[in-house]
């Protein structure tokens, strides 16, 4: 018995390799390798980054976290300590890296305690550099770094000198989201007028932190929308805001 052979818009598709076809090419390829990304947290001791991290993934990356005493944080020096974990949602694999940075900010003189982590992140260029320019490029680790939370404390009256010096350091170099941690111990007014302080400092010492990509114009208009509040919702507060409390702990911006 002779089988038919496959008409229509399926038979089209089916013999159809142009490079109409690139894109779902590239899609299928895309996600059967994965993707690749690293964060960084940095600030001081106290601040809630790993509660954050381990809220954002739904995951534990700080079991084996041992916690220092007063005489031990007096001497320790910044490390630079990775984490990492294979996520999947719907069919797409992530290996997430988290940077951490350890004994950062805790020190009496904290001069230069930013450049342990500058120098870290310089490397992680020029691996990456390296790798791209060899022969073999077909399985090269992406290990940069492409996005920093940096945890402002919420006491004080804005940015501290270690604060202005390390996003100038930074932000020509990685994504800067600053935060301000333990929000909820302050009033909704004290927030205001720390959001906005904050906000001015960064506008005067030429710090950039990260801000949405403009739209393209032939996108369609739900996603426009979308992309129109993400950008009012950040103007509002120009900086993302933790809220940690010990019953819920959530993220708002």
């Amino acid at each position: 018995m002779q089988q038919r052979k496959p008409t229509g818009l399926r038979a089209t598709e089916k013999q159809y390799v142009g490079f109409a076809t690139l894109p779902n090419q590239v899609h299928r390829k895309s996600v059967k390798k994965g993707f690749d990304f690293t964060l960084m947290v940095a600030g001081e001791s106290g601040m809630g980054k790993s509660t954050l991290v381990n809220s954002l993934f739904l995951t534990d990356l700080y079991k084996d976290r041992k916690l220092l005493n007063a005489e031990e944080r007096i001497n320790q020096t910044v490390e630079i300590i990775k984490h990492t974990v294979d996520i999947e949602e719907k069919g797409v694999k992530l290996k997430l890296t988290i940077v951490d940075t350890p004994g950062f900010g805790d020190a009496v003189n904290n001069n230069e305690c930013w450049k342990p982590i500058t120098d870290y992140i310089d490397q992680q260029f020029e691996q990456y550099f390296r790798d791209e320019s060899g022969l073999n490029r077909k399985n090269i680790q992406d290990n940069r770094v492409h996005c920093c939370l940096y945890f402002i404390p919420p006491f004080g009256h804005g940015l501290r000198p270690v604060d202005v010096e390390f996003m100038k350091a930074l932000h020509e170099k990685v994504n800067i989201i600053p935060l301000i941690a333990k929000a909820d111990c302050l009033t909704p007014n004290e927030i205001k007028k720390l959001k906005d302080r904050i906000r001015e400092e960064i506008d005067k010492f030429g710090i950039k932190v990260y801000q949405f990509p403009e739209c393209d114009s032939d996108e369609d208009e739900e996603f426009k929308q979308l992309d129109k509040e993400l950008k009012v919702s950040l103007d509002c507060s120009c900086i993302f805001l933790k809220v940690q409390s010990t019953q819920k702990k959530e993220c708002e911006s």
